[in-house]
């Protein structure tokens, strides 16, 4: 059976965050009973990241490719948002910056950064997940809250999908 958790760790500092109202970073640890290889070729490539997180990805997982990934369906209400690949580093590392205005490049101060960091533990890996660039963003405080949080929920309900995922396709191999 796949192991997924969050550390106490990381839970207390969610909430120093949210009764401090900083809003700055989002942090998330899992582990995964699979090689870094496979766990970076899972957050990394849009065929594996549309199976655990958006409905859809286009984009080439190499620095400075630009794409886009797709929650729900456009044409009733879903979301088309802009990504641009970071670093990619296989097996360690890979990053992206988006919700970028339409029209403009991402760039630090009007998109968000993610990093997934990798490390072998035991038989497995521990992904570390970071979000970052939300005090940036120039959002009046109400907004700035709610996107923090949106994102919060975003990530607490898409992250705890990957290892399920992941397993899928150890039981496959």
């Amino acid at each position: 059976m796949r192991n997924v958790s969050l550390p106490d760790s990381l839970m207390r500092n969610q909430t120093l965050q949210e009764d401090g109202m900083e809003f700055g970073t989002i942090e998330r640890e899992i582990y995964v009973e699979a090689s870094p290889e496979i766990v970076f070729e899972v957050v990394s490539s849009p065929g594996h990241l549309k199976e655990w997180w958006p409905d859809d990805a286009r984009y080439e997982p190499a620095p400075g490719s630009t794409g886009e990934i797709v929650f729900g369906d456009p044409d009733a209400g879903g979301g088309v948002v802009g990504f641009t690949v970071v670093d990619a580093r296989p097996p360690r590392t890979f990053s992206f910056r988006w919700t970028h205005p339409v029209g403009e490049v991402a760039a630090e101060g009007n998109s968000l950064l993610v990093t997934f960091d990798l490390t072998p533990s035991g038989g497995g890996t521990l992904l570390k997940m970071t979000e970052t660039g939300f005090r940036e963003m120039g959002w009046e405080a109400a907004v700035l809250e709610q996107q923090y949080k949106e994102h919060i929920t975003g990530w607490d309900f898409f992250l705890p999908r990957l290892a399920p995922y992941v397993a899928t396709l150890e039981a496959r191999s």
